[in-house]
């Protein structure tokens, strides 16, 4: 308990001194070796490149920038699936940034509407509480989308729903309930390694969502998928169309699997694993092997998930693919 609490104080720290002015960060980076940014970014070595690839460029294009988060919490991981603890730390959060880009970011150009980028940020502590290692993923197809310039066909499910919970009970600052933090925990071990892992290639019920899953669980999906507000909805819109795309995809490779009180978070930039088997969002099957770089949160209420907020690194997905996003982007801005 003592660890998460001091964990999760420097996150609070290191978030407002990117949001204030990144270069204030560099002292709590100073033993960051391996930061995943999202794709083009990629991997950044040290804190001076964290700054200068990362989160500079969103703040020099956005000066107004402003942090909004949705969910916040910490935990001890145990994201192995023979169930030994690997004993991890981690902190991770979810929201917005909003603000209008007054200047281009990444070749993302500027507008003059108000956005709304989605972020999500994991951060790996070592014992004597500095932060050593982390992934963040932003959802650049949805900011492609919001300022018209859309790279994949219009998403099945609902476009820009990615909202806070339903009861605003996800920045979890103080400390938690231990037994509701173990309980989520266990409960996201058997349906990560038990159900997501069991689909037999031919029938979705082998995986038994509907004893994870609430009827109307709300699944806030990444740009390009968009947000599914029941079981129904989610089967039909997301996980058919992905299932039969990577048929024998399976998380194998999480960095982090964790809980704090109902919230559950899990990360990886290859946590699932697979081959693109059938077509997806408008492009044909390439047999390739493909590797998904995505953070999840759960929120369990009772004896199911009620809300499932999902990134999925897409510009990293479809470069698997033969796809580039960016250039999809930039062809329409030259046109």
């Amino acid at each position: 308990m003592q660890e998460n609490q001091r964990n999760k104080e420097t996150a609070l720290r290191l978030w407002q001194a990117l949001d204030n002015d990144p270069a204030q960060a560099l002292s709590l980076l100073s033993d960051v070796t391996h930061w995943q940014g999202p794709e083009p970014v990629g991997i950044c070595a040290s804190g001076a490149d964290i700054v200068e690839r990362l989160f500079a460029p969103l703040r020099r294009a956005i000066p107004g920038l402003k942090r909004q988060t949705h969910l916040f919490m910490g935990g001890q991981s145990s994201a192995h699936e023979s169930g030994a603890d690997d004993g991890s730390w981690w902190v991770a959060g979810t929201g917005y940034y909003t603000g209008r880009a007054t200047g281009s970011a990444f070749g993302i150009p500027a507008t003059d509407r108000t956005l709304r980028i989605r972020w999500g940020d994991f951060l790996r502590f070592d014992d004597a509480g500095r932060i050593v290692h982390a992934q963040t993923i932003w959802d650049f197809v949805d900011w492609f989308d919001q300022i018209g310039l859309p790279v994949l066909p219009p998403p099945r499910g609902a476009a820009h729903v990615y909202p806070a919970p339903t009861a605003y009970d996800g920045v979890l600052v103080g400390e938690q309930d231990v037994s509701e933090t173990a309980e989520t925990l266990d409960f996201g071990r058997r349906f990560i390694f038990g159900g997501l892992n069991s689909f037999d290639e031919q029938d979705l019920s082998s995986m038994g969502m509907a004893g994870f899953f609430h009827p109307n669980v709300k699944w806030y999906g990444p740009g390009g998928i968009g947000a599914c507000l029941s079981l129904g909805e989610f089967e039909q819109l997301h996980q058919q169309p992905w299932l039969r795309a990577f048929p024998d995809r399976k998380v194998m490779h999480l960095e982090s699997l964790f809980a704090e009180d109902r919230l559950l978070a899990a990360s990886g930039p290859m946590g699932v694993i697979g081959t693109h088997g059938g077509p997806y969002l408008g492009h044909a099957a390439t047999g390739s092997p493909i590797e998904v770089s995505g953070l999840d949160f759960w929120l369990r209420t009772g004896d199911r998930f009620t809300e499932n907020w999902v990134f999925v690194d897409m510009v990293h997905l479809f470069a698997q693919m033969g796809v580039d996003l960016f250039d999809r982007m930039k062809e329409q801005v030259r046109a």
